[in-house]
């Protein structure tokens, strides 16, 4: 991964470059002229401010007719990253970013498990050192041929439920997961108020207009709900902790491990959602009333739950019918 200094605001000319970076934007080097990046008089490359969708459309087809392709943001954003890593696979094009947080530059980095092919940041001392530390990860994962990502686990059962009640759940505790790798869109966490009854509550991984996604969280309901840990246990929510290891899925079943960094509790305004799966096994589950939170459609789309209504089919799964302190038992246990 390369990386390069945006020195077009500061207007310094020195000739020396900070360590480990490759390529300085600016009248000594890279020049940006419309949509054209240029390099001594010569066509280096394109460039795209995205701020819209029909921006990404653009940047998109660019894809193979450029050597390299630089973004920037109105709104800083991984899905178009991702989704512009994802089209460059294959193609002669590589993708560069202009970055202005800290935080956006691990995201960038290890996007989709490859991450983009230069971070461009301006001449701070906090931005520089943050590019240093990513392009030095990159490097020594790539040397040690180790993924980028936690391995996937095995598959589980993922099987429709249908609506049967929505219903206003007064207020409560909500539980954010905070972990610390990213989610992909697609995925979520297994939760339910039953301990053999699990939805599928996809991650904040959804651009909306109001407030911007949070890739590395689910918002995952009530204290006494239960959720999949690594190990095939389960815990409440209420006693989940920094460094806990659980289970996320998404809607083929597909299972992989991530560590919580952090939970955020806050009291909100719940629904209840209640059904039954194809057995006419009933489950029900607490979620924030909140149009960022979302359940998953039976296509593999995500629904935000202020949407559902009765009839409506969502993915989950089933487990064992009874857990002692999340070990499953023999016992039987009624749960409503």
């Amino acid at each position: 991964m390369e990386l390069w200094i945006d020195d077009r605001v500061t207007g310094s000319q020195q000739s020396a470059l900070p360590v480990g970076f490759d390529q300085r934007i600016g009248e000594a080097g890279l020049t940006l002229e419309g949509h054209k990046i240029n390099y001594n008089g010569n066509l280096f490359g394109a460039y795209i401010h995205i701020g819209t969708a029909s921006d990404q459309a653009q940047a998109t087809s660019l894809i193979g007719s450029v050597g390299w392709l630089l973004v920037s943001f109105s709104d800083w954003s991984m899905i178009p990253i991702e989704n512009l890593i994802a089209a460059a696979e294959g193609t002669p094009t590589k993708i560069a970013t202009l970055l202005d947080e800290e935080v956006q530059i691990q995201g960038a980095a290890f996007a989709l498990e490859k991450g983009v092919d230069a971070i461009a940041v301006a001449p701070q001392r906090a931005l520089i050192e943050a590019a240093q530390i990513a392009k030095s990860q990159r490097l020594e994962r790539h040397q040690n041929n180790e993924p980028l990502a936690v391995q996937s686990t095995p598959e589980i059962n993922i099987e429709a439920f249908t609506i049967t009640a929505v219903e206003e759940g007064g207020l409560g505790e909500r539980y954010c997961i905070d972990f610390t790798s990213l989610l992909v869109q697609g995925e979520g966490m297994l939760v339910g108020s039953n301990a053999s009854s699990f939805m599928l509550v996809h991650g904040e991984t959804i651009p909306s207009e109001f407030v911007p996604i949070r890739p590395f969280r689910v918002n995952a309901g009530s204290p006494q709900s239960y959720t999949m840990m690594a190990d095939g246990s389960t815990k409440y929510l209420s006693e989940l902790s920094s460094g806990d290891t659980v289970t996320v899925a998404n809607a083929e079943g597909m299972t992989r491990n991530v560590t919580v960094g952090r939970l955020k509790i806050e009291r909100r305004p719940m629904l209840l959602l209640r059904w039954l799966n194809e057995n006419h096994k009933e489950g029900h589950m607490f979620l924030q009333q909140a149009e960022t939170v979302r359940a998953v459609g039976t296509n593999g789309t995500p629904m935000s739950v202020t949407s559902l209504a009765v009839g409506n089919q969502i993915l989950g799964c089933l487990d064992v019918g009874a857990r002692h302190i999340g070990v499953a038992i023999s016992s039987a246990v009624q749960e409503r």
